[in-house]
C-alpha cells in the first residue's frame, strides 16, 4: 500500500513538469503549426516570411480581453507609423476547443475582429497549441516571435497597461533587425 501511495504522490508531482515541457519559453524557436482560416485556406508562420509576428491565441469567450492592447498596436502601426507594416504582422488564432460556442458563431465573431483589425483569423479546432506550445485553455495569450520565429514575448491574460509601450518598443526594435 505504501508503494502505491508513494507512486501516486510521485506521479502527481511529476505531472506539472511533464505538462510544462511543451510550454513556450523566451529564446526558443516556436514549433510550427498549420491552421485554416474561415475559407479553409491553410496558413503557417511561414505564410508571413521576414515578418515579426504578434500571435493572439484566443478563447472566443475572452475575445475582447486585449482589445486595448490591439488598439495600441494598430495606432502604432497605422497612425503613428512607428511599427513598419512591411516587417510586422499581427493575427489571431481562435482556440475553438476551449468554448461552448458553435463554430458558426465563432466564425462570425472572428469575422468582425478580422474586419476591425484588418487581419487574418485562423482556427485551432483541435487545441493543437495547448499541447505544442503549452497554451492555456480558457484564456487569451499573445506570443511575439521575431523574423526567425524565436519567441521574444509571451503574455497570458490581459496585457497590463503598464507593459503596452514596452511591448510596442520591442516590436519596433525587432522589425528593425
Amino acid at each position: 500500500m505504501k508503494k502505491v501511495l508513494f507512486t501516486l504522490i510521485l506521479a502527481a508531482c511529476m505531472l506539472p513538469l511533464a505538462m510544462a515541457q511543451g510550454k513556450l519559453e523566451i529564446g526558443q524557436k516556436a514549433p510550427e503549426w498549420v491552421f485554416p482560416d474561415a475559407d479553409k485556406k491553410d496558413f503557417t508562420m511561414d505564410s508571413w516570411p521576414g515578418k515579426v509576428l504578434q500571435i493572439n491565441y484566443v478563447d472566443p469567450d475572452e475575445s475582447d480581453l486585449n482589445d486595448p492592447f490591439n488598439d495600441a498596436i494598430d495606432k502604432a502601426t497605422d497612425v503613428d507609423k512607428i511599427i513598419n507594416k512591411d516587417y510586422f504582422k499581427g493575427f489571431g488564432i481562435v482556440d475553438t476547443k476551449s468554448t461552448w460556442k458553435p463554430n458558426g458563431l465563432i466564425r462570425s465573431i472572428a469575422g468582425k475582429k478580422a474586419k476591425k483589425y484588418d487581419t487574418t483569423i485562423l482556427f485551432d479546432y483541435d487545441g493543437v497549441l495547448h499541447e505544442k506550445w503549452g497554451m492555456p485553455k480558457d484564456s487569451y495569450t499573445i506570443v511575439i516571435v521575431d523574423k526567425n520565429r524565436i519567441v521574444r514575448g509571451v503574455y497570458e491574460g490581459k496585457v497590463p497597461d503598464s507593459e503596452v509601450d514596452s511591448i510596442i518598443q520591442m516590436i519596433v526594435k525587432l522589425t528593425q533587425e
